[in-house]
C-alpha cells in the first residue's frame, strides 16, 4: 500500500525544524507545549465530568455513551503528555494518580466470577468498594459510607502498598464506564449497561447510587489533579522552573523522556510484552478497546516535542525553537535521521490505528498465531526501538552527558518474562 505521512495523519502536519538553536528558547518551547497539553487535558477532563454528572443525574443509554465518548476524547491530549515523564520528577511523582495500570478492578466494583478472588499478591483484589460501605483495610476499619475523592486518594489508591490497587485516574473511570471486557481475543469492548447507574427499580447489579458516587468522585479527582499539573507548567510553576534551571540538564530531561517512553515504556512494557504473553489484559485501555489510540498519541507526543510544535484541541498551534533545530545545528544528518525515524513510527502507528478502527481490535491482534496482528504491533515496536537508537545518537551529538533510558525485560531480557 502506498502511503504518505500527511495523508495518514490528516491534520498532523509534517513539520520542518524552525531555524533556531538556542537552548533556553528550546526549553521555553518545551515548557509552553507542556502547559498547552496539560491545559487541554484539563479541559477535556472537565467535559468528561460534565458528561458523568449528566449520566448520574439522569441515567440513560445515551448519557452513558456520551460519557464514554468524552473519556476517549480526554485521552487524546493526555497521552501526548506522557513524553514529559521519566525526566521530570514532578511529573513522575504525580503520574501514578492519573494513569496507573494495570488495575485489579475488583477493588472498585463487581466483576465476573471467572475473575477469581483475593490472592497472595493482593488481598483486596475483589474488595468491591461500591458494594461495601465499611470494610477492613490493612487492619483498620474504613468508613466508606460516603465515597469521596479524599477516600479514593487517601485510603484506597495503592492500598496496602499494592500497585494494582488502582482506585483513581483514567483507568478506574474507564472501568466504571465500560465494565470488564469479557470477550478475550474476540471482538467487543466492555458492555456495562446504563442501568448500572439507574436510581430506581431499573438498577442492575446493585448499589447504583454508590457506583455513581464513585464515578463522580474519581472524575472530580482527575480534574483537580490535572488542574494542579497544568499550574506547574505556567509561568512561575515548579515544573517549568525546574526544567529551566540548568540548560544542559533541561535538554537531558527532554531526551530522557523521549527515549524512555519510546523504548522501555511503550515499545517494551505496553506493546512487546503483550505480544509475548498473547494476553488481552496487557492492553493499556483494556476496558474500552481504545489502546490503539493511546499508543498512537503517545508516539505523537514524542514527535511533537522533538519538532517543537503541538496542535491544541482548539486548533491553536503552540510552537517555537525545537530540539530538532538544536540537533541540526550540531549535526544536520543526525537530525534528518531522527525526524525520518519519527515519521516512520507514526506511519506504523497509523497503520495499526486504521486497522483497529476498521474492526481489527487490538486485543484480537494479540491472539497467539494471529500473524497479521503481530505484524501490525511489532511494526510499531520495531520503529520505536529504531527511533530510540537515533535519539541516542542525538544525545551523543549534543554532548549533554550519559543518559540512561528506561528498559524492559521484554526487549532486554525476554527469557525473564517467563520466569
Amino acid at each position: 500500500m502506498n502511503k504518505t505521512l500527511p495523508a495518514i495523519l490528516g491534520s498532523v502536519a509534517l513539520l520542518a525544524a524552525p531555524a533556531f538553536a538556542d537552548k533556553a528558547s528550546v526549553l521555553d518551547t518545551y515548557a509552553d507545549i507542556a502547559e498547552a497539553k496539560y491545559a487541554d487535558s484539563l479541559t477535556t477532563a472537565q467535559a468528561l465530568l460534565d458528561a458523568v454528572n449528566a449520566l448520574t443525574s439522569n441515567p440513560s443509554a445515551e448519557a452513558l455513551q456520551t460519557a464514554k465518548a468524552a473519556w476517549i476524547a480526554s485521552r487524546v491530549p493526555y497521552q501526548q503528555t506522557e513524553v514529559y515523564r521519566f525526566g521530570n520528577a514532578i511529573v513522575d511523582d504525580w503520574e501514578g494518580k492519573v494513569n496507573a495500570w494495570p488495575l485489579d478492578e475488583g477493588l472498585i466494583d463487581y466483576v465476573d466470577a471467572a475473575y477469581g478472588g483475593a490472592t497472595d499478591e493482593n488481598a483486596y483484589a475483589v474488595l468491591n468498594v461500591v458494594a461495601n460501605p465499611s470494610f477492613t483495610l490493612s487492619g483498620s476499619t474504613i468508613d466508606a459510607g460516603k465515597i469521596t475523592p479524599a477516600l479514593l486518594e487517601g485510603q484506597l489508591h495503592e492500598a496496602d502498598g499494592v500497585e494494582s490497587n488502582v482506585a483513581t485516574g483514567y483507568h478506574a473511570i474507564e472501568f466504571l464506564l465500560w465494565g470488564q471486557d469479557l470477550n478475550g481475543h474476540g471482538a467487543g469492548a466492555g458492555a456495562r449497561p446504563w442501568t448500572d447507574y439507574a436510581t430506581d427499580a431499573e438498577c442492575t447489579n446493585g448499589n447504583c447510587d454508590r457506583r455513581g458516587d464513585y464515578l463522580t468522585a474519581a472524575t472530580e479527582l482527575l480534574v483537580s489533579d490535572l488542574a494542579w499539573m497544568a499550574d506547574q507548567w505556567k509561568d512561575g510553576g515548579a515544573a517549568r522552573a525546574a526544567v529551566m534551571e540548568n540548560e544542559d540538564a533541561g535538554i537531558s530531561t527532554i531526551l530522557t523522556g523521549m527515549g524512555s517512553l519510546s523504548y522501555g515504556e511503550q515499545a517494551g512494557e505496553r506493546m512487546r510484552l503483550g505480544v509475548m504473553l498473547n494476553d488481552p489484559e496487557e492492553e493499556h485501555d483494556c476496558f474500552s478497546d481504545n489502546t490503539h489510540n493511546s499508543h498512537f498519541f503517545d508516539a505523537l507526543g514524542i514527535r511533537n516535542v522533538y519538532l517543537g510544535s503541538y496542535t491544541s484541541i482548539d486548533g491553536t498551534v503552540v510552537s517555537g525553537a525545537s530540539l530538532s533545530s538544536l540537533v541540526a545545528a550540531a549535526d544536520n544528518a543526525v537530525d534528518a535521521e531522527l525526524r525520518a525515524k519519527l515519521d516512520t513510527t507514526m506511519l506504523e502507528m497509523s497503520e495499526m490505528k486504521t486497522a483497529a478502527e476498521a474492526g481489527f481490535a487490538y486485543d484480537s491482534m494479540l491472539e497467539r498465531g494471529n500473524e497479521a496482528g503481530e505484524a501490525l504491533i511489532m511494526g510499531a515496536v520495531d520503529a520505536l526501538v529504531d527511533q530510540t537508537r537515533s535519539i541516542e545518537r542525538a544525545v551523543a551529538t549534543l554532548g549533554v552527558g550519559q543518559i540512561e533510558f528506561e528498559g524492559s525485560d521484554s526487549l532486554d531480557n525476554p527469557n525473564a518474562v517467563f520466569q
